[in-house]
């Protein structure tokens, strides 16, 4: 039986290669979730929640490129291995500027103004760089800086955000799967293994729980716990496992009148065994393929509830989050700034999708 398993496997990922679209969807998903993990060290904004703010320069296009003051901070840095999980707290203070001039050994900049008006001189009040040669302290404290995706409303880096924004939905999506097959597994294996009571049981908690609409519980499960990013985890980790379960029981419904259960069962394994060692490794296909499709489900709730404001936390970024707070420069000239993040939740959710899809085919072994 495990050789044959195995041969089965072997022709399903060989036949899941020659998917064109399916390869394409799974290197999509490598990619932003590979963003997702590295997200601080490929962000140019690496500060915690990449929050930097610059009202000055708001809302500027992509590629759009400014002047900025980098004046050091005394703030005490985490020089451990996890700064590139957590971010770091900011090094220098960066002031956007236009024009530097210099009198009496001051140094003294002109603001940049978004809209291009003219800005009064301001006296830089630090001092170290009191008499230092203005030539000396171009160098030293100034670079250009260019912001690939432009700035969000708030002179945000919108490349950071998005970077980091990332990992909410790729988190989200694994510990929903997550959960879902740790619930929807067993239970669909009791009530389709023991049948009987246990099943009348589990399936009418399967059938209540269907019944309500899964945003509608989800916000319910948010409001009882709190707003907040862990609570996204949890209320919608807790609505999917009930496609699962439905699944799983149907499956072991079928495979419990299989030879080789009741060869196990004439052997004297117990119950357990033969669910976890038996049954369930050959009843993994279907499930999945509907992982693949609650992972892509998962982010479209998560971008929903960040929309409505119940999802992850300013200031912690979030792709449905960055929509809210753009959603009504769609109808002016800026509509980039609420497509950016839409196009990316679309893409990985299409990529799930059509990875559900090319895994379906790829396990169907009635199809060459």
């Amino acid at each position: 039986m495990a050789r044959k398993n195995g041969s089965l496997w072997k022709l399903a990922l060989q036949k899941f290669r020659r998917d064109f679209w399916g390869v394409t969807s799974f290197c999509v998903i490598v990619f932003y979730a590979f963003c997702a993990l590295f997200a601080y060290i490929l962000a140019p904004d690496s500060t915690r929640h990449a929050n930097q703010m610059h009202l000055s320069i708001h809302s500027q296009p992509p590629g759009f490129t400014v002047d900025m003051l980098q004046l050091p901070l005394n703030n005490n840095q985490d020089t451990s291995i996890w700064v590139w999980f957590n971010g770091s707290t900011p090094e220098f203070e960066e002031i956007p500027f236009k024009n530097l001039k210099q009198e009496n050994g001051s140094i003294y900049y002109q603001p940049f103004d978004v809209d291009g008006n003219e800005q009064a001189y301001h006296l830089l009040k630090y001092e170290e760089a009191r008499g230092i040669e203005l030539s000396r302290f171009r160098e030293s404290y100034t670079h250009t800086k260019t912001f690939l995706l432009g700035t969000d409303k708030y002179g945000r880096d919108l490349l950071s955000r998005m970077l980091v924004g990332a990992r909410i939905s790729i988190s989200i999506g694994f510990v929903t799967v997550f959960i879902s097959l740790v619930i929807g597994i067993l239970l669909g294996a009791l009530a389709g293994y023991y049948g009987g009571r246990i099943d009348a049981v589990i399936m009418w908690i399967i059938n209540v729980s269907w019944s309500i609409p899964t945003l509608l519980m989800v916000i319910a499960i948010s409001i009882a716990l709190g707003k907040g990013f862990f609570t996204v985890f949890i209320a919608v980790g807790l609505t999917m496992w009930v496609e699962v379960a439905r699944v799983v029981r149907g499956q072991v419904i079928t495979a419990r009148k299989f030879q080789y259960v009741t060869a196990a069962r004439a052997l004297g394994y117990d119950d357990w065994r033969i669910i976890t060692r038996h049954i369930l490794p050959n009843i993994m296909a279907p499930v999945i393929v509907i992982c693949a499709a609650n992972f892509a489900a998962s982010i479209l709730i998560e971008a929903g509830l960040s929309f409505l404001g119940l999802g992850a936390q300013p200031p912690m970024p979030s792709w449905g989050g960055m929509i809210k707070d753009h959603y009504q420069y769609i109808i002016l000239d800026k509509a980039y700034l609420a497509l950016v993040p839409g196009f990316a939740i679309m893409t990985l959710v299409m990529a799930f999708m059509l990875l559900g899809n090319s895994l379906r085919d790829a396990l169907d072994v009635k199809q060459g």
